[in-house]
């Protein structure tokens, strides 16, 4: 069945359920369960199911091998997934909400800037014009064994710097908190383990800040099979040299945990998806579990006051949960098609959840969210709507959009447009072929208005706002371009620059930056390489490049490099791979810096071109550590 035939029979079952949407029947919300022995019944329950199913299987398995030369497929099992506030100090992180801080690799405490890389922590002086490296530290416990384990975001609340890491070895999410002075001084405080499958994703990011309260989404496949399924609900536990898996203690107790009125899919895998919420303003943290039992998928979107998960059954069957950051009881609705990423959502000031969707996607673990296919459309649903998970939003929240979901899909919200494109293909082209054209469509998604198409002599690599505007960088052969996009009563291609033979050198939306200085006015941050080289994940890339924005026309500032040669020998122990990028573009006070590895360029605007004016390295030196 094609796609498109798909989507139409989506639509059409949805129209059919309509009488269940919201507005036509009052508000619930989902059921938790009555006790902890009525959580243990269901699960005895679908345990017994599995067996019996499974033994059907097997008796069903042995009966075609009679007839066949190949064994049949095994039954599919579950997928394991494989600061102070933002507000209250100046900002150094491109986060998609404003208020809602995302876990990075740089953030900035009082006049210190902080860096995590390659399993440790540095700190380094820039207040009052100064560039001194401060202070390291292992972002590890003192004692523990560091392999199998990957130290990727920070975050800063007041005094503490929290690391949030993955332990293969352990068995889940790491959680790290160090005590941090007003002279960039560190010192560790504590390290709990929080029960969760692997949570990286090429795109999204594990950790989210929002005032002193620590937020983790932590999709938990459950093995019904083996003795205990209770092993591998949300726990947490504080570490200590001598920690046993018996340490681990429960925060979601079984009026915490929620399910919707649709029984699991025998063989697919039931998820616990998990909303921790952790309290930073006490010194001893302390957290709290939220979970909805449901089938597997698991892009999520943070907004103020709710984080939402999106899953999906076997088909093309949808839902969405809204979970509460209050603890509150969740909601659900049940929808269609697949979002691409977290960028693919907003919580509108209107009161609504506007997703762009397409017919067919796996969810953001690993790179799964760079594909998907199948025909496009906006879902438009009052928060209101959602329920006790038994209703649909209507056929006529959804409005079909032009364009297919292919390889490396690129969304994004911007002022009162959702703007979207494909990256095409980036590679060499003969020398007689013409460059074909790349459609960006800029939908008006809060009157349901018309739908733009833009055309672009480039791919769309990148979508991020300046402002109220937008611009949209990718490239044309060995050439990248920047399209500035202006957004009023209609979206129209303002200006574009282009810099020949570079690429960019950072894919994750925290590479770039954009600081705006006055009205229609500011600059433009984002790493590059050569259009030769290719990005590397234990390479820095070869500089950062900025622009200037002046009424959306950009012009070139310059850039500052990296030195080139060998990295320093830093005798790395634990995360000795950049997964989350190592170059970053920062405007502090007036002054603009380039992140660049172990490197810290400054850098000044003189004669209307970016400058270097000083370096440091804040290297670790490997013979001094051992």
């Amino acid at each position: 069945m094609s796609s498109a035939l798909k989507i139409t029979l989506i639509l059409s079952l949805l129209l059919s359920a309509g009488c269940h949407a919201a507005g036509m029947a009052p508000r619930k919300t989902l059921a938790p369960f009555a006790s902890e022995q009525a959580l243990s019944s269901y699960l005895q329950q679908l345990q017994s199911r599995q067996a019996a199913q499974q033994r059907e299987q097997q008796k069903l398995q042995g009966a075609t091998a009679q007839y066949m030369s190949a064994p049949p497929p095994a039954p599919m099992v579950a997928k394991a997934a494989p600061a102070a506030s933002a507000e209250a100090a100046e900002s150094v992180t491109n986060v998609q909400t404003a208020g809602v801080d995302e876990g990075g690799i740089v953030k900035l405490h009082g006049k210190h800037l902080v860096m995590l890389r390659r399993g440790k922590l540095f700190t380094v002086q820039v207040g009052g014009k100064a560039l001194q490296p401060v202070a390291s530290l292992d972002a590890f416990a003192p004692g523990s064994d560091p392999s199998g384990s990957w130290y990727d975001e920070m975050l800063i609340d007041g005094d503490t710097v929290v690391v949030i890491g993955y332990s293969y070895s352990r068995g889940g999410t790491e959680i790290g908190l160090f005590d941090i002075d007003g002279d960039g001084k560190l010192a560790y405080r504590a390290t709990y383990h929080l029960r969760s499958n692997d949570y990286y994703s090429s795109r999204n990011y594990a950790s989210r800040l929002i005032g002193s309260k620590l937020v983790f989404y932590s999709p938990l496949s459950l093995n019904l099979r083996r003795g205990d399924p209770f092993g591998g609900f949300p726990a947490l536990r504080r570490w200590r040299p001598d920690a046993v898996p018996s340490d681990f203690k429960r925060i979601a107790p079984a009026t915490r945990i929620y399910r919707t009125d649709e029984d699991p899919e025998m063989g697919a895998g039931l998820t616990l998806h998990t909303v921790t919420v952790c309290d930073l303003a006490q010194r001893d943290m302390r957290c709290e579990a939220t979970a909805v039992m449901g089938p597997q998928g698991r892009v999520f979107y943070v907004s103020g006051e709710s984080v939402f998960v999106w899953t999906t059954r076997r088909g093309s069957d949808s839902g969405v949960f809204r979970i509460p950051l209050d603890g509150t009881a969740p909601s659900a609705l049940k929808v269609a098609g697949a979002p691409v990423d977290q960028f693919s959502f907003l919580e509108s000031a209107d009161g609504h959840l506007n997703v762009l969707l397409r017919a067919e996607g796996q969810g953001d673990a690993m790179w799964d969210g760079t594909r998907g296919r199948g025909d496009m459309a906006l879902l438009r649903v009052p928060l209101a709507s959602f329920s006790d998970g038994r209703d649909s939003a209507p056929a006529s929240s959804y409005k079909a959009l032009p364009g297919g979901g292919g390889y490396g899909l690129q969304n994004r919200y911007v002022g009162a447009y959702l703007l979207y494109g494909n990256p095409g293909n980036p590679g060499r082209r003969k020398a007689d072929q013409a460059w074909p054209r790349q459609p960006l469509y800029a939908v008006r998604w809060a009157d349901g208005g018309s739908v733009q198409a833009l055309s672009l002599p480039h791919g769309v690599e990148r979508i991020e706002a300046l402002g109220d505007d937008a611009v949209v960088i990718g490239a044309q052969g060995k050439d990248l371009h920047f399209s500035s996009i202006r957004l009023g009563a209609q979206a129209a291609v303002a200006a574009r620059y282009i810099r020949a033979d570079a690429a960019q050198g950072e894919s994750r939306s925290h590479g770039f930056f954009y600081k705006p200085q006055a009205a229609g006015e500011g600059m433009i941050g984002l790493p590059i390489l050569g259009a030769d080289e290719r990005p590397g994940l234990n390479k820095s890339s070869a500089s950062v490049l900025y622009l200037r924005n002046s009424g959306l026309q950009l012009t070139e500032l310059g850039a500052l490099a990296a030195r080139p040669g060998q990295p320093p020998d830093d005798g790395c122990r634990a995360s000795c791979v950049d997964w989350y990028g190592n170059a970053r573009p920062l405007f502090l006070q007036g002054r603009v810096f380039a992140l660049l590895g172990y490197e810290l360029v400054e850098g000044a605007l003189k004669e209307g071109q970016v400058r270097e004016v000083r370096r440091i390295s804040y290297a670790p030196i490997a013979s001094a550590l051992r």
